[in-house]
Order: C-alpha cells, then structure tokens, then sequence
C-alpha cells in the first residue's frame, strides 16, 4: 500500500449513500403537491432520477453546475408535460421542505468499514483530509449537516462542493481549488495526494488530469478498505 500525505473523498456512493425512504418520501411529495396532470407515482420516481441522471451528465460535461432549485424546477415542469408557469413555485418553500424529509430519512454510511477507515487515516500523523463532491438535489449546505450529524465530519480538514464553487469534477479547476486549499499552510507534492472515488470520470479521469492520484472503489472490486491494505 501507497502512503500519501492528503487523502481526498467524494461523498455519495463513496462514503454515503441515499436513504431509500427519502426518495419515497421526496417523490411523494412531488405526486402530491405539483402533479397537476395526475400522473402516476412510478412515472414521478423515474422522472425524479431521469433528471438527476441528465444533470450529472451536463456537469461533468461542462465542469460547471446546476443548481438544485434548477433541478426541481426540470422536475415540475417535466411532471406537468412542460405546460406550468413557474410564477408560483416557491422554491423556498421546497427547500425546506426538502430539508425536513433528509433529516427525517438521513443518507447512509456506505459500509461498515468506512468510520474505521477515516480514523485510521486520520490518526496517522502527518495526514490531511477532504472531501470534494458533485452536489445534485441536495446542497453542499445540508451535506456539510449530514456529515455533523452522522459524525465523520470530523475526519475532514474541509469540504468543497460543486454547488458552492460553482464548478463539477472533472474539471481540473475544482481539483486546483482543492490544492490550493491543503497547501494553505503547508510544502506538498501533487504525488503526495489521492482522490477517491466511486466515477471513474469525475474522479479518476478529474484527479489524473492535474497530476493526482487516484483510486476507485465501491463500483469496482475495491472497497474503501483497499486504502490501507
């Protein structure tokens, strides 16, 4: 195994994963609320993913970022056949919302070792660590809660998401603000730091882009614990 100075994380399908009653619960909403041409519950489910598929796609593709207000309003509008007036959509009122339904139906550590394996990193001396992740229907904001409450916010030096820089791995300007960050205060070599990740585009393609190393787990054979084994 590899030693590196800096071990940086993406977030979902990395070290958390979505809490399947807060899609139910989030899809119902939507059904219940702003399904003005009555379709049925499945169809609201899969345009709800359908959209989350195509925005991931548009920011990788162009390194930028889609906002998550932008997202519902894609979904409400798809629901509603593209005919409904945005005029009344109070999108605040959404977000909380959306708020209320993730801290009822938390994310999910994604594995029983990864705690373990953030401490075991974070106990090493000389170790820093960080997250950089693509956001989608919920904001770096709610995330950096997420992290508190499920308590492995701790491990990480800091935390950047796309939506609060307004730019998507891979673009090679999110894994510079990255850099720029850890050598704040100290001498590190590109070599000395690793990105990992679950997107072998965003982010082993991302992290190669700059010089960095990388390493991909959860959708291959390789699970976190390759880390330190």
């Amino acid at each position: 195994m590899k030693y590196y100075k800096h071990y940086s994380f993406d977030l979902w399908l990395t070290l958390i994963k979505s809490n399947p009653n807060f899609k139910e619960k989030r899809t119902l909403f939507f059904y219940e609320n702003y399904n003005f041409h009555k379709k049925p519950l499945n169809e609201v489910g899969t345009i709800f993913r359908k959209v989350d598929l195509m925005c991931n796609a548009i920011n990788e593709k162009t390194g930028k970022n889609i906002d998550s207000s932008e997202m519902y309003l894609m979904v409400i509008s798809i629901i509603n056949d593209y005919t409904i007036s945005f005029d009344d959509i109070d999108l605040d009122y959404i977000a909380c919302k959306m708020q209320d339904l993730l801290f009822e139906y938390m994310p999910l550590i994604y594995c029983s070792e990864t705690k373990a394996v953030l401490e075991y990193l974070k106990a090493t001396k000389g170790n820093t660590l960080s997250i950089l992740s693509n956001t989608g229907f919920i904001p770096g904001k709610l995330l950096r809660s997420v992290l508190k409450h499920i308590c492995i916010d701790m491990y990480f030096d800091f935390q950047i998401y796309s939506d609060e820089v307004g730019l998507s791995k891979p673009n090679k300007d999110i894994f510079k603000l990255m850099v720029n960050k850890i050598t704040e205060n100290r001498q590190i070599l590109l070599s000395e730091i690793v990105h990992i990740g679950d997107n072998v585009r965003a982010d082993v393609i991302g992290a190669n882009s700059l010089g960095i190393q990388s390493i991909l787990i959860n959708s291959n054979n390789n699970s976190i614990t390759s880390i330190i084994t």
